[in-house]
């Protein structure tokens, strides 16, 4: 099953918050996936655990920082020294 799939399968009407949010609250932080949250059958809303967001957040910082190195490469830049660019990322995670 794909990504894609998962996030189409987890589909609850807003109902299911208010009647029973702490099986809502469970399906959420168990798939680890969004639900999509309806109103009058249409929908409404996109719902996921916190830790959820916080990892598609990071990949989607990654993926940035991934898309700068591929437009650096590309435009011919020099590429650093590998013990240099270690002890770049560890000041920053020092510094985190």
């Amino acid at each position: 099953m794909s990504r894609q799939d998962h996030i189409i399968a987890n589909i609850k009407p807003s109902t299911a918050i208010r009647h029973d949010y702490n099986s809502f609250s469970k399906l959420c932080h168990e798939t680890q996936a969004p639900v999509v949250v309806t109103k009058n059958g249409e929908a409404d809303l996109v719902v996921m655990s916190f830790e959820a967001y916080q990892k598609m957040m990071a990949r989607q910082r990654l993926g940035q920082m991934l898309a700068e190195v591929d437009r650096e490469i590309a435009a011919g830049k020099p590429m650093r020294d590998l013990d240099e660019a270690f002890a770049e990322i560890q000041k920053r995670l020092d510094n985190a």
